[in-house]
């Protein structure tokens, strides 16, 4: 229980404290340089998902914040259920970040649009926070703040490949934020440690079945 709380709270606060610095120094579109070219600090807003992608229309943000709210909600109680199986501290940790994540981002849905005013990139104008006058949009309707760009090499597809050839390329392509990285590191590393994580228990089991065995056979 005190891993998966100290892991929500770290991950939390984290990515919040960066996204209200971020929308309350920096304008829409603005770059700062941090290692080279490679590695920046991009401030850019978006109405979807993680690293950027989007569901159309008002509908669509919506739908989605909702989506999210359900998830995370199934997310709490399913790491409340491998905290009383005492499941492998690892996978409350990894489904601990993946809860964080999530809710990182559903709080910026839900109340950036209400505590901030709009940022505007055409006249440099940083975001205020609590403004008199009220926000740029109304409950659910806020928008996700991304800043972290890792721009770490371009250049041109061979002619001769298929569909592709030819054209420009850039990796890494989509900014993201602190709460999109603890969802995908957190994925990344159930699929990569998922024997350990989910072996655990059944190992446990069968020791204790075991035991039983023997207990009966006396």
């Amino acid at each position: 229980m005190k891993k998966a709380v100290i892991t929500v709270f770290i991950i939390l606060f984290l990515d919040q404290f960066v996204k209200i610095w971020i929308k309350t120094n920096m304008f829409i579109g603005e770059e700062i340089y941090v290692i080279g070219n490679w590695f920046r600090i991009k401030f850019i807003e978006n109405n979807g998902m993680a690293f950027g992608m989007e569901l159309a229309g008002e509908y669509g943000k919506v739908f989605l914040s909702i989506f999210r709210i359900v998830a995370c909600t199934a997310i709490g109680y399913y790491i409340s259920i491998l905290i009383k199986k005492k499941a492998h501290p690892g996978l409350i940790i990894t489904v601990s970040m993946i809860f964080a994540g999530a809710l990182g981002n559903i709080i910026d849905s839900a109340f950036y649009g209400l505590i901030f005013s709009e940022s505007n990139y055409m006249t440099g104008n940083v975001a205020e926070i609590f403004p008199k006058d009220g926000g740029y949009a109304g409950f659910l309707h806020g928008k996700v703040v991304d800043m972290l760009y890792f721009p770490l090499f371009e250049g041109y597809f061979p002619e001769w490949m298929p569909f592709f050839g030819g054209e420009h390329f850039l990796f890494f392509r989509p900014i993201f934020n602190i709460s999109d990285a603890a969802i995908t590191i957190g994925v990344i590393l159930i699929v990569i440690f998922q024997k350990k994580f989910f072996g655990t228990a059944k190992t446990k089991k069968t020791t204790e079945e075991v035991k039983t065995d023997n207990t009966t056979c006396l």
